[in-house]
């Protein structure tokens, strides 16, 4: 009927330590220390595995590199969430294809480093730089064009006058072999007449 004082006693005491762990791993999951933790520890994940992917798989190894990335990760803002949001898709496709393949991973980033410079406006101080930089160029660079145009011009007759001999000298040497031949020839016909009438 009743139940016996021991008896909810061990009823009070087991339901006493299953909501004990029940608000600890609440407040775990909660906790903003424990999330930014989760979450460096899973970009270190993500950034060794696709290590791994990239360059091979090195046992026992653990990159610094890759908990660096895995902390700024952790701490970065909205906008980063945001970019890598955007990136991943097509960092997600790129990456079986260049799995193991180091040099074709480094080209591959150069690629997204241009793309992600592009969708970034330049400032107005770098379009005037680039202003400067464009008439130095042109106002230092003509002589050169210059100087080039020349040299190749002086290559092209010279390479005009050696293809004309080499042409003449192909065809006296093909003038002379035929002579040969056709001489041979004529001698080869006449011995064989000279054999059959004997």
């Amino acid at each position: 009927m009743g139940q016996s004082t021991e008896e909810l006693s061990n009823d009070i005491a087991q339901t006493r330590e299953s909501m004990t762990a029940n608000v600890d791993a609440l407040q775990d999951r909660v906790s903003p220390s424990a999330i930014v933790e989760r979450r460096k520890q899973a970009a270190r994940t993500r950034v060794q595995g696709m290590r791994d992917k990239v360059m091979g798989t090195a046992h026992g190894v653990r990159s610094s590199a890759s908990g660096t990335a895995g902390s700024a990760k952790g701490s970065a803002g909205g906008a980063v969430d945001s970019v890598k949001d955007t990136a991943s898709g097509a960092v997600s496709g790129a990456q079986d294809k260049v799995q193991g393949a180091p040099l074709a991973a480094g080209l591959v980033a150069f690629g997204a480093g241009v793309i992600v410079a592009a969708l970034i406006p330049a400032s107005e101080k770098e379009a005037v730089a680039a202003g400067h930089v464009v008439d130095a160029a042109k106002e230092h660079g003509q002589p050169v064009v210059d100087q080039a145009k020349s040299v190749a011009q002086d290559v092209v007759d010279g390479v005009k006058e050696t293809a004309a001999d080499a042409a003449q000298e192909v065809k006296d040497t093909a003038s002379d072999s035929a002579g040969k031949v056709r001489s041979e020839g004529q001698s080869g016909v006449d011995e064989v007449r000279s054999q059959t009438q004997s």
